[in-house]
Formats: structure tokens, sequence, C-alpha cells
């Protein structure tokens, strides 16, 4: 093996798949431990050193200087069972006191003593022993590498470019790695196209057994919050809070906000001159309505935006402890407060965190005559 380029492609490999040389070096010297082993001495005591400069390899065997030989003891369980305890140090590493003294003579318990073995030939022979070994190691750097990169990318939103697809996935170029976007969580009616770039909210990073796993969405709430967080300057700036999100995807979604400034107004900053923000927002929303709701410490005043379009709705907490509303609207405001299939009074309560009960005034009245 050609000292030189064996550094070189270790270098190469470090810059390459951006890993660190310590683990690199550490998977090499496994490697040629475990081709020493196999081709020229199947005893433990050997260890490799690599000149991490220069390149050059050498084997050394050792042997460490005991009083007496530890060939492991039998020990008895808490159920009874015999088991056998290993030695300390591998027998074949072991030698005694009074023989290392032969060897050097001022040798003393837990000295170690070694001598080079390395073969003319062994640099052929480890090349392709140590490549498998040195590949898997190499693989699970580059795994935990792209895990430790993408840890705090979770539930944050990235662009990348749709890459293929298969009968249930989307797989999303995120640089270094894949994200994993289910069909069943692209917003419902829209058309991914292959080689366009995607928004996607990263939903769970887990190092899975065939590597890093980065499952997206975009019908995540999530998503709707990291788009408005993106493209509104003032929630970024901190002027503007974003205070929750409900999401029916491909429906509706309705997004409380609030100023710190009182010279900001948190709604209209979102829309955007000519609607120019909110514009831009819908249309990687796919068209789905996005209900601006102005967020208030009074859960009554709260509840009453939450539930537009409907207007002029009056709220009593009915039950302040297991958070429950009784919202009050006129008659050709119901349909309006009670939504498309009941989403609106459903988002409303996703948002407030109440559970919320609709009647109208001449309900309320009838009630009041009987």
């Amino acid at each position: 093996m050609d000292s030189k380029a064996f550094i070189k492609a270790l270098d190469n490999i470090v810059k390459e798949k951006n890993i660190s040389a310590d683990v690199v070096f550490e998977a090499m010297t496994l490697a040629l431990q475990t081709a020493y082993k196999k081709n020229f001495d199947s005893k433990t005591n050997v260890r490799v050193d690599i000149n991490r400069e220069t390149g050059e390899i050498k084997v050394y065997s050792y042997l460490v200087v005991v009083d007496e030989i530890d060939e492991g003891t039998e020990e008895e369980d808490s159920e009874g069972n015999i088991i056998e305890v290993p030695p300390k140090i591998n027998i074949d590493a072991q030698i005694l006191l009074e023989d290392a003294k032969k060897i050097k003579a001022d040798a003393k318990v837990g000295d170690t003593i070694e001598k080079e073995v390395t073969p003319k030939d062994f640099g052929r022979v480890a090349a392709g022993t140590a490549k498998q070994v040195v590949t898997q190691k190499i693989r699970e750097a580059e795994k935990n590498s792209i895990i430790e990169e993408f840890a705090d990318k979770e539930f944050e939103m990235m662009l990348g470019m749709v890459a293929m697809e298969d009968q249930k996935n989307y797989y999303i170029d995120l640089g270094r790695t894949r994200g994993i976007l289910p069909k069943s969580e692209i917003i419902p009616g829209e058309t991914i196209k292959m080689g366009s770039n995607i928004r996607v909210y990263i939903t769970k990073v887990e190092n899975g057994t065939k590597g890093p796993v980065i499952m997206t969405s975009r019908k995540h709430y999530g998503f709707v919050k990291r788009l408005f967080e993106t493209m509104i300057p003032e929630l970024q700036d901190g002027s503007i809070v974003l205070y929750g999100v409900a999401r029916d995807a491909g429906n509706r979604s309705k997004v409380a906000v609030y100023s710190t400034n009182e010279r900001i107004d948190a709604i209209g900053a979102c829309i955007g001159e000519k609607g120019s923000r909110i514009g831009n927002i819908l249309k990687e929303l796919n068209g789905e309505r996005v209900d601006l709701i102005l967020y208030d410490e009074d859960p009554k005043i709260f509840i009453a935006n939450a539930l537009s379009p409907a207007k002029n709705v009056i709220v009593n907490i009915t039950d302040e402890i297991k958070k429950e509303a009784l919202a009050i609207v006129t008659d050709d405001n119901l349909s309006l407060a009670i939504g498309k299939k009941g989403s609106n009074i459903r988002l409303a309560s996703k948002l407030t965190k109440y559970k919320l009960e609709i009647k109208t005034l001449s309900q309320i009245n009838e009630e009041g005559n009987k």
C-alpha cells in the first residue's frame, strides 16, 4: 500500500463525506487489526499504528505483565445459573512477571511489552480485507453526521427538490440526504412535479436502520405557521406574534396573530400591500383559504374573532375550568359561524382551545319564553 496514496485517499474521504478524521482513522485501525488477525495471526493481542502524516502502517503484538495468569472465573447469577466471567485481559496478551523479566529486565506488573510484527506484504492483504469494515464505519459516521445536521431542523421548514416518486411517497432532495413526503401529507388537490422546488415541513428526524429518516409534510399545521414566519418580516423581528394555527389542509386555516407595537396592524401586515403577502402564502397553499384572526387575552373577544367570517358574535364563557363557551349569533350568521360541514366552528375551537356551542338569538329567545 502506497503510504502517500493512502493518506490522500483518507483526506478525500474526510472532505467528501464531511466526517471527522478521527473517526476515519479509528475505522482504519480497527479494519487493519481485523485483517492482521485473519491473515497472519489469530491471536487478539495486536495493535495497529497509523502515522497520520506519512501514512506508514505498523503492527505490534503486545503482552501485559501480570503476577498471575487470569483465565477467567465462573460465578452464580441471581437465578442460580453458572456463568463464565472472561478474564480482564485476554489470555493471549498476558505474560508472567518472571518471563517478562527475561525479555525486559526492569519489567513490572502492569507494563506492556511490544514487538513489531508488520508483515512485508501486509499492505496488499490489508487493503482488501479492510475495505468492507472501513466502508461500514464511514457510512455510520456519515449517517450520524447527517442526523446531527438535521436534528435542529425538526419542526422547521426547508426548501428542497422533488427527486423521486413511488406509490406512496415523494422523495425530496434536501442536500446531503432526502426527505420523505408521504402522498397522504401533501395539500389535497395539489400537483407535485418531478424536479420542481418545494417547501416542506420537517415532522420527524430519526436514525433508521438503513440511514437517516427525515419525514416531511405540507399538510401539517406547522407548515402554515412556518410559511407566515418566513414571509412576514414583522413576525421575524417580533413586532407581530403568531399565537396559533388551526388547520384543515386544503380547505381552511385560521391563523391568530397580535401586535407588540401599537403602531403596527397585525392583520394588515400579514395581508401586505394590495394583498401581496397573503397572496404569496395562498399560492403556496394551493388556494387553501386562510382566516386571519386577531388574538385577544379576553377569551370572549378571541372566540368572537375566531368565528370569523361570522359577525356580531356574542360570547358567554359557560365553564372556565372545562373551557366551554356559548356563542350567540344572528340567524343570518349561523351558517357562517358553523361553516361547511362544521369546519368553521371546529377550527375556531382548536384555535381558542374552547369547546364551543352555537345558538341563534331566536333560539335563545324561544328558550327564555319556555
